[in-house]
């Protein structure tokens, strides 16, 4: 499976297969030897800038950046009135970087975290965004149609994780390339309902899951 990029630059440090963009060791690496460098993955603020006004409502609200990597995207919504950010990733090389980069939006955060096992407590997030991370969870080279049950596991782990932490009538925002008929048993859940919108670049279609759970679970 390959991950289909939007860059804010070159893309500079590629992996020898598609399975270590899942790996801590992979993103250590490339973070190091791309200190200041920045990176989006399918999509920038601006193109979802409408999409997400929508969706979050306020912009008070606390989220959570998952998989943060050295995206504009916090930055960019903060420039725009969100705040409330709490930033994770697991590479403690990035997170180093960015808490640099961006320490003077001093209200938002940068922690070293699993986005498999979320240091955050139970309903204490509004809005969590994933913009790759879960792909890159998925780039085992398996059969889409019948993912690894180790895959599954890994993915499972961060959609449980996030549903711990949303907050009642919370949501939980993933941009991919990744079309329903094999994403959407990953995310099915008894708490949330699913939504999935479209997005159309130039004839590549991007998709939208918005998760939102149940205002009493």
């Amino acid at each position: 499976m390959d991950l289909e990029p939007v860059a804010s630059t070159d893309l500079g440090v590629l992996p020898g297969k598609n399975a270590e963009y899942g790996t801590r060791e992979y993103w250590e690496q490339r973070y190091t030897q791309e200190p200041d460098s920045a990176f989006d993955w399918f999509k920038t603020y601006a193109d979802l800038k409408p999409l997400l006004d929508q969706h979050i409502g306020s912009k008070g609200a606390r989220m959570v950046v998952l998989g943060c990597g050295n995206s504009t995207l916090s930055s960019d919504m903060y420039r725009d009135g969100y705040e409330n950010i709490v930033n994770v990733d697991y590479s403690d090389v990035v997170v180093g970087q960015m808490r640099q980069r961006y320490k003077h939006q001093s209200k938002m955060t940068w922690e070293v975290m699993d986005v498999r096992a979320l240091a955050l407590g139970d309903g204490s997030v509004d809005v969590a965004i994933d913009k790759g991370t879960l792909d890159a969870l998925m780039c085992d080279g398996g059969d889409v149609w019948e993912p690894s049950a180790e895959l599954c596991a890994n993915v499972g782990r961060e959609v449980s994780e996030v549903e711990r932490v949303l907050a009642p009538g919370g949501k939980f925002i993933w941009i991919t390339f990744g079309q329903p008929h094999f994403r959407k048993r990953h995310l099915e859940r008894a708490t949330w309902t699913i939504e999935v919108e479209r997005l159309n670049d130039g004839g590549f279609d991007y998709f939208v899951y918005v998760m939102t759970k149940a205002a009493h679970c």
